[in-house]
């Protein structure tokens, strides 16, 4: 299983935001932050803003939701064009129907937790998603710090897929840099979102290219 970078547009200049996506074009996906000022404390963009991003980028749109009523919203993201869209179990009333819609209507279907949501709770429904995210720092905010203490979280979800025999990728957001990417892709996680490390670098490819190498030598 590869390791996939997928830099957060949360830390890109939002008044230059298509040039933005082509600084990360040696990403594997954008990823971006969809934020409703009632799920999390902050408000980025809403569905026609992604509908655009989807038509400029040259990579995958990865949507991560933190927003309320999911079950009615995530699938407008999936039919825009976004190829993975996320969802937090801690939002939606019927996380498996809305993980089938999504996937009916074309794009990978993600399960969300925040860090202090067990993951236990959720092994039963692996099957019916594509990745679960797993936060690394509360979230609605971009530049926090990675929170340690979901390391046995990861390697907890990864422990379950693999008991599986599952084809789900866990995911990592929150605080990922060169400096915490290593233990995170230790610990069973394949897909890492990184905004800040990513776009305050004076090389953005090249950071890229650093965050993948690092990744993959030390996969799970």
């Amino acid at each position: 299983m590869s390791a996939l970078i997928a830099p957060s547009i949360l830390s890109a200049d939002f008044t230059n935001l298509e040039r933005d996506l082509h600084a990360i074009s040696g990403a594997d996906y954008a990823h971006v932050d969809v934020m409703d000022n009632h799920f999390v404390p902050n408000l980025t963009i809403g569905l026609p803003v992604v509908e655009r991003i989807v038509q400029v980028s040259p990579i995958p749109i990865d949507v991560h939701l933190m927003i309320a009523d999911p079950d009615r919203w995530a699938p407008g993201f999936a039919e825009a064009g976004a190829q993975s869209v996320t969802f937090h179990a801690e939002a939606a009333a019927a996380p498996v129907r809305l993980a089938r819609e999504l996937r009916r209507l074309g794009a990978r279907a993600g399960l969300a937790l925040k860090p202090a949501t067990p993951v236990e709770s959720f092994v039963d429904l692996l099957s019916e998603i594509d990745m679960l995210l797993i936060m690394t720092v509360e979230p609605g905010f971009g530049g926090q710090s990675f929170i340690e203490g979901t390391l046995p979280k990861i390697r907890r979800a990864r422990a379950a897929i693999d008991a599986g025999d599952l084809d789900v990728w866990v995911q990592v957001d929150g605080g990922v840099s060169r400096a915490t990417i290593e233990r995170a892709a230790d610990a069973g996680a394949n897909v890492f979102v990184a905004g800040s490390a990513v776009y305050g670098a004076q090389d953005i490819p090249a950071e890229i290219e650093a965050l993948r190498a690092l990744a993959s030598q030390h996969r799970h």
